[in-house]
């Protein structure tokens, strides 16, 4: 009898652990609300910005990861939420980097930097207890913005404008990711 009740309370508790409909944090939109932000402040980045790079494009040098984004949106709802945090971190890992010829107001780069972070740390607390694995191939791609971009085009504005565009993409689409586990569950 004990036996069976507590194979009914561990059933519950991973349930719950394993939907993201059990994270409070998104359910309360407040996933969505950083989101915004953190927008907001790459498009103020944007209109502080005297840089030019209308015809350049990182493609040129590192392909968008869309098949990764596809991957991920068939993955379990924890997955989905790991590759996202994943995202995020990476995020701000690569805005830590030197910016200093970008025409940004550091306050402005230091906000969207911690919202980006605590955007990942919340949804970290939804995942559970258990690690993911790191995806290795996102890891790569953003290691290559860092050196294909940032790096070769010697940390100048047109390489932060570059990849303020190519973040401006990856959050929209990390939002539209979790978005997704609000209608699907």
């Amino acid at each position: 009898m004990l036996n069976r009740i507590f194979f009914v309370c561990l059933s519950l508790s991973l349930y719950s652990a394993g939907s993201s409909l059990s994270c409070r944090w998104i359910m309360d939109h407040k996933f969505r609300q950083h989101s915004k932000n953190s927008l907001a402040l790459l498009d103020t980045m944007a209109n502080n910005s005297t840089n030019t790079t209308e015809d350049a494009e990182v493609e040129d040098t590192v392909a968008f990861p869309n098949l990764l984004y596809r991957q991920a949106s068939k993955a379990s709802a924890e997955d989905q939420l790991a590759f996202t945090v994943q995202i995020l971190n990476e995020t701000a890992a690569l805005f830590e980097e030197d910016h200093s010829s970008a025409s940004w107001e550091e306050n402005t780069v230091e906000d969207f930097v911690n919202v980006v972070t605590r955007q990942a740390d919340n949804l970290r607390s939804c995942i559970g207890s258990h690690g993911h694995k790191t995806n290795k191939k996102l890891q790569m791609y953003f290691m290559k913005l860092s050196s294909h971009v940032i790096k070769k085009m010697g940390h100048s504005a047109e390489a932060w404008e570059l990849i303020r565009k190519e973040i401006k993409t990856h959050l929209m689409r990390a939002d539209q990711l979790v978005s997704s586990l609000l209608t699907t569950n």
